[in-house]
């Protein structure tokens, strides 16, 4: 049967102004100010860890997007690059916010007209009925957006959007520790295949087996380091080695580190605080690579940081990408230093590569991949290893870290 189109009711009288704000949604019990009249004043059962009238959340995030300069706007002229920077940055963060209350605010404006359809006995009875339909369709709508607009509404790490630096070092295990290192390294690079991401090697120190003792690369695209940064830790495997005769069943590890990139405008380097040393590469890379002091390290001195990188032929291009990770090392101290009541020191984060410090298991004889941290266990470590199912775990300890924001959030 044809569905009529069916007439929304006229709204009401204008409402006093003090009467404009309402509960825009139960699961949060933030305020948002509405520019019309209150709509339907319905509850639904918030989550237990969500205490209703905690946080203002919503109101907080019109006042912060108006605020900012949205895109394209003309630059104040007081206003300096970095503001600038800063201030765009923050109006693209709450852009998906702004979008969200615009929805719920038209779905409750929807409700607001099938309930008047649906308690009016004037309307003929097959018109009420399908009104009723579509209130229900619509109210299930809105508990989602309400849902979608909590969430965002949630604490979030400032750096989840950044590129980020990965970082992966063979620890206890010897060459099979560093074969193993080769593997997470292009595990990593798999998955960012997959999900349209850039990978770029930075730098990589060989074995003598051809596995790698240490390597490094950068990952670019959207929401990058806010998906891996729970990568961070010491990945345990237990195989047999291609260097083991007798069959028996080794364990080794590795460390993997996944640090926010870090922009020029985050981190001012002077050449005062850096001392830049150049030096013949050692390894294979051919005739130029090995004849020329095309290797650089550069060493932080306020910090002792210090950042090698031979990968390249040129010197210049070296010095860039050491450049590059300094500051992405830099950032992350800093970002410990000031959040250090929820964030452990970059060292802390790595590890000393012990076994016994692991966040993850490959057990390549039982076929499985346990994660200690979530306690998901996958059983197909071929897929895990090609960077196809890496998501399971991902997807486990985000959602954790989002229980735990709204614990945080609640209490």
């Amino acid at each position: 049967m044809r569905r009529r189109r069916l007439r929304r009711a006229p709204a009401g009288p204008p409402v006093p102004s003090s009467h404009r704000r309402r509960r825009c949604t139960s699961y949060c019990g933030v305020e948002m100010p509405l520019h019309s009249p209150p709509l339907l004043h319905r509850r639904h059962e918030p989550p237990a860890a969500c205490k209703p009238g905690t946080d203002h959340g919503a109101e907080n995030e019109i006042d912060r997007a108006e605020e900012c300069i949205p895109p394209g706007a003309n630059q104040p002229a007081a206003a300096s690059p970095e503001e600038y920077s800063r201030a765009n940055k923050e109006f693209h963060k709450l852009e998906s916010t702004m979008e969200l209350i615009k929805e719920l605010r038209s779905k409750q404006k929807e409700i607001e007209g099938l309930t008047s359809l649906v308690t009016n006995s004037v309307e003929e009875k097959d018109m009420r009925e399908m009104a009723a339909e579509e209130l229900l369709e619509a109210v299930e709508e809105e508990k989602r957006l309400q849902h979608e607009l909590f969430r965002t509404l949630l604490p979030k790490d400032e750096a989840d959007e950044r590129d980020c630096i990965l970082e992966v070092r063979a620890g206890t295990g010897g060459e099979e520790a560093s074969l193993f290192a080769m593997d997470i390294f292009k595990m990593y690079e798999k998955y960012s295949q997959n999900n349209g991401w850039k990978f770029d090697t930075i730098d990589i120190m060989e074995s003598a087996v051809k596995g790698y003792k240490e390597a490094s690369g950068t990952i670019s695209g959207s929401g990058v380091y806010g998906k891996l940064k729970f990568e961070s830790g010491i990945h345990r495997v237990q195989r047999v080695p291609v260097t083991e005769k007798s069959g028996r069943v080794h364990t080794s590890a590795v460390s993997v580190a996944v640090l926010p990139q870090a922009d020029e405008v985050d981190v001012q380097l002077r050449n005062e605080d850096l001392r830049i040393d150049t030096y013949r590469s050692g390894g294979s890379g051919g005739q130029s690579v090995n004849t020329t002091d095309s290797a650089v390290r550069i060493t932080h001195l306020p910090t002792g940081t210090v950042v090698a990188i031979q990968d390249e032929r040129s010197q210049h291009q070296n010095k860039a990408k050491a450049l590059k990770v300094l500051r992405a090392r830099l950032y992350e101290l800093e970002r410990h230093r000031l959040h250090a009541d929820r964030s452990k020191l970059r060292s802390e984060q790595i590890g000393s590569g012990d076994r016994s410090e692991r966040i993850r298991t490959y057990n390549f004889p039982q076929g499985r991949v346990t994660d200690h941290r979530v306690g998901v266990t996958h059983h197909s470590i071929v897929d895990v290893m090609e960077g196809e199912s890496l998501d399971v775990f991902i997807e486990a300890l985000l959602l954790q870290e989002e229980m735990d924001a709204i614990a945080s959030f609640a209490s």
